[in-house]
Formats: structure tokens, C-alpha cells, sequence
């Protein structure tokens, strides 16, 4: 994996499928910087208000770089794909999707407690320009399926398995792949500020000899009790390295 650079963002992301890519870096110059809403927010209103805090912070629509979301249930693969769509003609208004590709790295999952009643906007994130800053930069989510392949369905990884070893294998692949997209953006897990493990089953059981062995809580896992975004994944991860971090009160904050 190579990543390519987004010039009128100020970062470089590595190509993923259509509705997002598998992670976002900051290029020199360039910190990132993430937004958590107060309360998540249906995602076309709070893409409007994405748009007024960006222009108030003098950054343009294509500064935007990641997104975190929140969707009321597990998509079946047509509704993840109608939604996706969606999603991405909205991107490419903003002048996001030029030349293919689809930069902005995205997290979506669904929460088993309190859903939303409709998908949501949790958290997002975008580059500000600030020299000599320490390198930024996000993985997208991503579960126990490769991506790009067609039908999720056919490549779970231990499919309908929730079996102590059939989630381990699942665990597993995901480790692997956040690993890959963690060296793909010219990072490893000691670069890392946080890290999400997204499941509503019992992550402990690999927990010690998986995910705290191989350097994945340097600062700590935090555990979403919330489910992947399509039916049938069973477990996902996200992580990254953010040096600002900050809760929107008010467009000025």
C-alpha cells in the first residue's frame, strides 16, 4: 500500500474503496485536528454544521479528512450501499472526490445501547495549517472483512462463528489490517493516541496476548459496545495519532 497526496487538503491518505479511504496523514505544515459533537447529530444537518465551523476556522470544505459515524442498526449490503452513495455524492460537492479517489477516512458503526434513530455524525476532522507541528494522522474503521472485494458476506472472516476462537480470528484479521494501514501511512502502534475496539461481545479474552502485545494500547483501548455497519460483522477497529482534540460547544470553539 502507497498513499497518495491530497494537495488541497494539506494531507495524504491511502486509496480505499469508494465511500472512504483506509487512513489520512497530515503533510508538513499541515496538524489535524478532530471535532467531537456533543450529542450525535443526523449526518446532512451536521455536515451543514461542518461547513460553517470549517469557514469560521478560514479552512476550506477539501481541509475535511475523517469522519466518525453513528448509524442506528447493521446495514443489509444494498442499504450500505444506497447509504454510501449518498454519503459520497455529498463529498463530492464539497470537491472532495476529484480524480476517483475518495481521500476522507471514515469510522461507522452502531451502537447496541441508545442507538440514533437515523445515521449520525459523531466526531470529524480536518487539517489546519500549523509548521513544524508533530505528525497527525487517522486509520479508518475496519472489520473482519477485506474491502473491495464485492459482497461482504462472502469474505467474514469466521462467518456466524462467535465462538471463542471464531471471534479471535476475526480480532486477529483486524489487527492485521489496522497494522497494514498503520505502516501503509508510515506509522506503527507506538505513534498511536488512541485506539477503539468496536463489538458487543467480550474483547477480553484477547485482549492481553492480541491487541496489548502487540503495542495496541500504548494509551489505552476504549471499548464501543456497538457494532460494525453491515450485517454480520461482528468486530472493528479504528485508531490514531491527534495532537488537538476538542469538543464543539458552540462553531467557535
Amino acid at each position: 500500500m502507497s498513499t497518495r497526496v491530497w494537495e488541497k487538503g494539506g494531507y495524504r491518505y491511502v486509496p480505499g474503496v469508494f465511500q472512504y479511504s483506509a487512513g489520512v496523514a497530515a503533510l508538513p505544515g499541515y496538524a489535524i485536528e478532530r471535532i467531537l459533537l456533543p450529542s450525535p447529530t443526523p449526518w446532512r444537518e451536521a455536515f451543514e454544521q461542518v461547513a460553517t465551523y470549517l469557514g469560521d476556522r478560514g479552512r476550506q470544505l477539501t481541509a475535511f479528512c475523517a469522519c466518525d459515524m453513528r448509524s442506528p442498526e447493521p446495514f443489509t449490503e444494498s442499504g450500505f450501499k444506497s447509504f454510501n452513495e449518498a454519503y459520497a455524492r455529498m463529498l463530492a460537492e464539497w470537491g472532495l472526490l476529484e480524480g476517483g479517489d475518495n481521500p476522507v477516512a471514515r469510522s461507522n458503526v452502531c451502537p447496541a445501547s441508545a442507538p440514533p434513530s437515523e445515521p449520525c455524525l459523531y466526531a470529524f476532522a480536518f487539517t489546519t495549517p500549523a509548521p513544524d507541528a508533530p505528525a497527525s494522522f487517522i486509520v479508518a474503521g475496519g472489520a473482519e472483512a477485506p474491502e473491495g472485494r464485492g459482497s461482504y458476506a462472502d469474505h467474514i472472516v469466521a462467518r456466524g462463528d462467535l465462538s471463542a476462537s471464531g471471534l479471535r480470528a476475526k480480532a486477529t484479521f483486524v489487527m492485521d489490517e489496522m497494522t497494514r494501514r498503520l505502516e501503509a501511512l508510515g506509522f506503527d502502534w507506538s505513534s498511536t493516541t488512541a485506539a477503539q475496539a468496536y463489538s458487543v461481545h467480550d474483547i477480553h479474552p484477547f485482549l492481553a496476548d492480541l491487541l496489548v502485545a502487540r503495542g495496541a494500547a500504548g494509551h489505552g483501548i476504549t471499548w464501543h459496545y456497538a457494532r460494525p455497519p453491515v450485517v454480520d460483522l461482528e468486530y472493528e477497529m479504528d485508531c490514531r495519532g491527534i495532537g488537538v482534540e476538542r469538543l464543539m460547544t458552540d462553531r467557535r470553539s
